[in-house]
């Protein structure tokens, strides 16, 4: 393998948002024909309460990755971890205030779905420490 672990660690997190947001926009799309624009458009939003704090977290511990030092990285991810809750709360606030009619079992589908394919990323990451561990170049 060519690929440096932490650019690919880079590539799990950035394959891991476009995922959560293309599932969330295949369920609004879903959703949308089946139960109506509304359920449509709240499950997309959703699923933006998810990749939204998600984001930020990713840019914190990415950012701070190119800082040497275990400290910058443990206080990115305590910042960045801070940061995802507020922004996801402040988003749901923003989305029950504002948003009429809303369909709340929508909008916390598309939250959950978009935050259950933080789990595929788990799962790519563990399938890519395997290549590394028992990749075996001798004389190769």
């Amino acid at each position: 393998m060519d690929e440096p672990s932490g650019r690919r660690g880079s590539n799990i997190i950035v394959t891991v948002l476009a995922g959560q947001l293309v599932v969330g926009v295949v369920l609004a799309a879903v959703l949308w024909g089946l139960a109506g624009s509304v359920a449509g458009y709240s499950a997309l939003l959703g699923s933006l309460t998810c990749v939204i704090p998600n984001a930020f977290l990713a840019t914190r511990i990415a950012l701070a990755r190119r800082d040497s030092g275990g400290h910058a990285l443990i206080r990115a991810a305590y910042t960045g971890e801070l940061g995802k809750l507020a922004l996801t709360v402040l988003m749901f606030s923003i989305v029950f205030v504002t948003v009429r009619p809303l369909a709340a079992g929508s909008l916390f589908a598309g939250f959950i779905v978009a935050q259950l394919v933080t789990f595929a990323g788990l799962l790519l990451r563990d399938a890519g420490q395997e290549e590394l561990d028992t990749d075996n170049k001798n004389g190769e």
